[in-house]
């Protein structure tokens, strides 16, 4: 297949870089590539003499515009190539097989090809995958992937309305096991209740979370899958009870959190006759020895790689206050190199919202990686939400430009004012819609274009002034919705 990628003069040299042998390039006069137009395209196919017969020619994948006439002029088919020149070499490996746009550049049109490539070698690994501990159907450990599970603090406290909310928003989020968290005040008929509700909502796995021996009973009895934890101070009293059902059970050290503690109380396990382990080796926060910790589980992993392990990533992302969405990728990272088997957050503050989700995709991640054998890196998923894979060729400053200034000549819109909030999906975490509220009309929407084109059919807005601005803050709304941030209106983002 002859193709012929066209560019601009800026990105010459980088797109000859990146197409190789692949394919012929025709540099058009024009510095910036994405400002091609299909007569600057004719002209500088012509005068370039090309006497080859092509099958296809690429354009910037930013480029807009009805090409169509040019095709027929030039006799091939035209369409959109990556937006990025460096990715050219990627997409020209699919030109034979896939159909390229007029419309979508083929960077995007080709991510949801290898993401579904992606996640189809994810789920047929999964599916083919060795462990020794399988938990309602859920593979813990050997080569399975590592599995994500949420803890809903407090959650034998909750209304059956609340639990059900929030069992129904971590799976959404992509939890493979549901924890539920009791507290020193929770009596034994609560955990029965909430570990009884939880089982008829979910067929995932679900897990009674305390250290009371009378509360695991209870929430073996009402059909929990797992226990988490035991340790000497419950293990004599509670363990009977986890061998009675045949039921898992997450070991802890005791105080100290030593290797040595653990080692004892796994094999003090296996004497009552509990088969089901899975080892917590305890990963410290930042700050009060992690890195100890971390070496604590290679050790662990090392003198027993057929145990699987409970890696607590929420015990850091909790207790620092930085963005999670890198945390939780470099812990995922660290969990993998370790033998980790259960990634484990609470998702409790604020700033940990999205955990879940986090840690599931980086659990695919990692994944990849074991089977490509690759760093996490080009994979077809990535954790890459505020910062770009690349950056696009910044442009010069024109030589003349006006310095621009905040106008003081506020006017209300004789139209009327309009008040702008959001209303978060509070089930997948992100995501929800914006509203406009007008006297008139209340305008909902999932985009700020969606609301502001309403907004201006429904004749709300009169003045340029009041539309540049409301275009302003329902962009900020939307940026809300997709970082899983708050909004209020003419605050500071």
């Amino acid at each position: 297949m002859e193709i012929l990628i066209a560019t601009g003069r800026l990105a010459e040299n980088t797109v000859k870089k990146a197409v190789g042998e692949k394919a012929d390039v025709l540099v058009a006069d024009i510095d910036i590539a994405a400002f091609i137009t299909p007569k600057k395209l004719i002209k500088a196919f012509q005068e370039a003499g090309l006497s080859k017969k092509y099958d296809l020619i690429l354009l910037p994948g930013l480029v807009p515009g009805d090409f169509s006439k040019a095709s027929d002029e030039l006799g091939c088919k035209i369409r959109l190539g990556p937006k990025h020149a460096y990715d050219l070499g990627f997409v020209l490996r699919f030109a034979e097989s896939v159909e390229f746009s007029e419309k979508v550049p083929a960077c995007e049109l080709l991510a949801d090809v290898r993401k579904g490539e992606a996640l189809k070698l994810i789920s047929k690994a999964e599916e083919e995958a060795v462990s020794p501990l399988n938990l309602s159907g859920v593979k813990l450990g050997g080569n399975s992937r590592m599995k994500v599970m949420g803890e809903i603090v407090g959650a034998a406290e909750m209304t059956p309305a609340d639990l059900k909310e929030k069992i129904e928003a971590f799976i959404a989020r992509g939890a493979d096991i549901i924890d539920l968290g009791a507290t020193l005040n929770t009596l034994p008929g609560k955990v029965r209740g909430t570990v009884s509700l939880a089982k008829s909502l979910t067929c995932i796995p679900v897990s009674i979370d305390t250290l009371d021996p009378e509360l695991i009973k209870e929430g073996i009895e009402a059909g929990a899958d797992l226990v988490l934890s035991l340790n000497g101070t419950n293990m004599e009293t509670a363990g009977p009870a986890v061998v009675g059902a045949g039921v898992a059970a997450v070991i802890i050290p005791d105080e100290g959190n030593s290797l040595e503690s653990l080692v004892r109380n796994i094999e003090a396990a296996r004497r009552l006759g509990i088969e089901k382990i899975i080892a917590d080796p305890v990963l410290d926060p930042v700050g009060h020895s992690i890195t100890e910790s971390i070496v604590r589980y290679h050790e662990f992993h090392r003198m027993y790689p057929e145990v699987p392990l409970f890696f607590g990533a929420g015990n850091v992302t909790e207790l620092m206050d930085v963005d999670t969405i890198g945390v939780n990728a470099v812990l995922c990272g660290i969990g993998a190199e370790t033998g980790a088997s259960i990634l484990f957050t609470p998702e409790y503050s604020d700033k940990a919202q999205g955990s879940i989700g986090e840690l599931k995709k980086a659990s695919e991640m990692m994944q990849l990686c074991r089977i490509r054998e690759s760093s996490p890196k080009d994979l077809g998923i990535d954790l890459l939400c505020i910062k770009e894979k690349r950056r696009r060729p910044d442009s010069p400053l024109p030589e003349k430009v006006i310095t621009a200034r905040a106008s003081k000549n506020w006017r209300t819109d004789p139209a009327g004012p309009i008040r702008i909030r959001i209303v978060p999906d509070r089930i997948c975490g992100n995501g929800g819609l914006i509203v406009a509220e007008h006297e008139k009309a209340a305008v909902a929407g999932e985009s700020a274009r969606e609301v502001m084109d309403t907004l201006l059919e429904l004749e709300l807005v009169s003045r340029l002034d009041h539309a540049a601005y409301l275009g302003r803050e329902l962009e900020k709304a939307e940026l809300a919705l997709r970082f899983n941030r708050s909004y209020a209106q003419d605050d500071i983002f």
